[in-house]
């Protein structure tokens, strides 16, 4: 069993685990498991090594928060050396000069960075498969793992690294984490907003413990504080299993898990009991145009002829919807006003993560647009509109499914600014119903 981030960065600061010792372990724990699992679209063994030496050497070393910790990065993040490929052959593949952003963060918290993950092109799919890998579920193989930050949350869940770096557009983190039974946070759109999906895609931890993602996040947000988790008191929880707008029927054993987390967080002292905002259909056109637009806009900067094939459908519809004015901010106020109506007199919003089961394991990215598109829609029902709203939300495996062997979580949302308090019902629900970490286990 890999340790956890926050075990192996108590170790190296106390000087009791060597950085390099725990980067050659990550290192093959990927050489031997990743041909299965795929993970990995590039694995950086040799500057992984070297990096985990200049943290063994930093004179830091006893204060840095991810010291010697092993963290795969998702496909679309600028590292020094290393060129990010949005899961794609068409786009620009000359090496980054200098680290981004997050890259520049994680290695200034001692992280050392293994390796690029996964992710479907222009990481527009919740199936991460590429020309030259597909990331599975490691619970079982012949799922996928999901996406966008398939790659991350597969290399999580099959225990090769204990944390990663996901982004979410419409559940590109919350969806894969499900899959892959993580603990797997969307911050709120103030905190790691990208501006990418015209301000609905963020950066964000997937972990398998509540500890490991809220260190993650507090690193990946610059802000310390974020660290510690809080356990609330006397929150007020409202509880929907039903698919916004769509009300498309759910999987009798992903409404359980609603239940099951509602009995566990009513011991827990909080108040629990059914309710939703009202959701316009508005937003699911909102979100459905932003979702094609987002992706055409990136795209201009890539070879439209050696886009896939489901790709330059996406894009051209996009093209369409922008040129055709949906991209409307009206469109989002509304559903905001909905929703702050909402937690005007709640605290908390449970749903299930998943409104379907994961799509089976397989080379997507040869099938046609509309072959894409249904598993998409039928996965995402409870988690892109929080990406048009802005708000914070967090996947948190609650059980196993009897009839797949998959995990089941539950979706946790909350007012910006409240991702502490998501950590702090999620450390609750982790400590009244602990889960397996990984599959490996």
């Amino acid at each position: 069993m890999v340790l956890t981030a926050a075990e192996i960065a108590e170790s190296v600061r106390a000087g009791t685990l060597d950085p390099v010792q725990v980067t050659r372990e990550a290192l093959d724990r990927i050489a031997a498991a990743d041909g299965v699992v795929g993970a990995f679209r590039r694995v950086r063994a040799e500057e992984a090594l070297a990096d985990a030496a200049e943290v063994a050497a930093r004179p830091d070393l006893a204060s840095l928060p991810l010291a010697g910790v092993p963290v795969a990065v998702k496909d679309v993040t600028a590292i020094a050396g290393e060129f990010a490929s949005h899961g794609s052959v068409a786009g620009p593949s000359t090496p980054a000069g200098e680290d981004g952003v997050i890259a520049a963060r994680l290695r200034a918290a001692g992280a050392v960075l293994v390796g690029l993950t996964r992710v479907p092109e222009l990481c527009i799919w919740p199936m991460s498969d590429t020309p030259d890998g597909i990331a599975r579920n490691p619970w079982e193989p012949t799922y996928a793992s999901g996406g966008s930050s398939g790659g991350s949350a597969a290399a999580v869940a099959a225990g090769l690294v204990p944390l990663a770096h996901g982004t979410d557009g419409l559940g590109s983190i919350r969806l894969p984490a499900a899959m892959c039974g993580l603990v797997g946070l969307k911050p709120g759109a103030d905190r790691l907003a990208e501006g990418g999906w015209f301000g609905m895609s963020v950066h964000g931890p997937l972990a398998t413990t509540v500890a490991d993602a809220a260190v993650l996040l507090s690193v990946l947000a610059s802000d310390p504080s974020l660290a510690t988790v809080p356990s609330p008191s006397g929150v007020r929880i409202g509880t929907s299993t039903t698919v916004p707008v769509l009300r498309s029927p759910v999987p009798r054993e992903l409404v359980a898990a609603v239940t099951q987390a509602a009995e566990l967080l009513k011991a827990a002292g909080h108040t629990v009991a059914p309710g939703a905002p009202k959701y316009p259909v508005s937003a699911i056109l909102g979100i459905s145009a932003r979702w094609c637009a987002g992706p055409a806009e990136q795209a201009r900067d890539f070879d439209f002829s050696r886009l896939q094939r489901r790709t330059r459908t996406h894009v051209r519809l996009g093209q369409l919807f922008e040129k055709a004015g949906f991209i409307r901010e009206r469109t989002k106020q509304r559903w905001l006003a909905r929703a702050e109506e909402f937690f005007a007199g709640h605290d908390v919003l449970m749903t299930p993560t998943l409104s379907h089961w994961p799509a089976k394991a397989g080379r997507w990215h040869e099938r046609r647009w509309a072959a894409n598109v249904v598993p998409s829609l039928r996965l995402a029902g409870f988690t892109g509109l929080w990406n048009l709203a802005g708000y914070p939300a967090i996947s948190v495996p609650v059980s196993r499914a009897s009839s797949s062997g998959l995990p089941t979580s539950v979706q946790l949302i909350t007012r910006p600014g409240g991702e502490s308090l998501l950590l702090g019902l999620a450390a609750q629900l982790e400590s009244a119903n602990p889960w397996p970490r990984t599959a490996r286990a």
